[in-house]
């Protein structure tokens, strides 16, 4: 599973993906965030995404695991009526939110997870109504996220560009902790550096520049809750050269100081093996 979502794509279907167990870089639209172990999110139709799993879910040595719930299904698949039903407004409503991809928390994502489970033994039509039973509690909840831009272009991607955007992706994450030249990633995307800068922002509503920083910062956030560097050492290993600029960027990003991440990490974690 990792590696099949280990790519920028999208599809007709919505998704309902569960990750009980994994971790890494969440793409979804314009957002870039991490993801870890009870993430739940619902993705629209056509929106684009992909999950950049940490290098131990990737590397087969260090036999580390995911576990991985999804449910993928078309707005249509029970006619094209259905959804204009009075009675089914709700649901019509978040299937539109979910365009820009919605984030699942608190005790809907219990309730959902739940459903899931159910949902895995059930078969033939008692999978159909718990699916309506889900699309419904999360139509109904305020533990909601939306993690994608409202100006976000939902356009279809074609299958060249994603193949230049996959390639800017694996660039960028194997370069990021060293000073990429404009040059060098236009040339990865075979653009001109002007074009490249509009063919980036255009694809993804943000700059190349605003792209890289999230994924430092994304990484910063790893090393934060699983290594006992010193927060000038992690900013160093994240491709920051000044403190204060990351200092900045990552309470930008994250609302939080790093030490208050990292102190509110563990207060959560003590809570949770308590």
């Amino acid at each position: 599973m990792p590696l099949n979502n280990n790519r920028w794509h999208y599809h007709p279907e919505v998704e309902l993906i569960y990750f009980k167990k994994g971790g890494g870089l969440q793409f979804i639209g314009d957002s870039i965030k991490r993801f870890k172990d009870g993430n739940m999110v619902l993705i629209g139709a056509q929106l684009s995404h992909f999950w950049r799993f940490d290098d131990a879910y990737l590397t087969t040595g260090e036999k580390v695991n995911s576990d991985i719930r999804a449910v993928h299904f078309r707005e249509n698949f029970w006619g094209n009526d259905f959804l204009n039903l009075p009675e089914n407004k709700p649901i019509k409503m978040v299937l539109e939110k979910a365009k820009r991809g919605l984030e699942i928390t608190g005790k809907t994502k219990k309730m959902v997870e739940g459903l899931l489970e159910r949902a895995e033994e059930a078969e033939g039509t008692v999978r159909i109504i718990l699916l309506m039973e889900i699309l419904l509690l999360i139509s109904q909840s305020e533990n909601l996220n939306v993690l994608s831009s409202l100006g976000f272009n939902l356009q279809k991607e074609r299958q060249k560009e994603d193949k230049r955007l996959n390639a800017i992706v694996e660039f960028s994450f194997a370069n990021f902790r060293r000073k990429i030249e404009l040059e060098e990633v236009a040339e990865v995307a075979c653009l001109c550096p002007n074009y490249f800068c509009r063919f980036f922002k255009s694809r993804t509503g943000k700059t190349y520049k605003q792209f890289l920083n999230e994924i430092k910062i994304g990484h910063a956030c790893k090393l934060l809750v699983e290594s006992k560097k010193n927060i000038q050492q992690i900013a160093y290993e994240s491709g920051f050269n000044n403190f204060a600029s990351f200092y900045k960027l990552f309470k930008q990003q994250t609302g939080k100081s790093p030490l208050a991440y990292q102190k509110e990490y563990l207060h959560q974690s003590l809570l949770i093996s308590a």
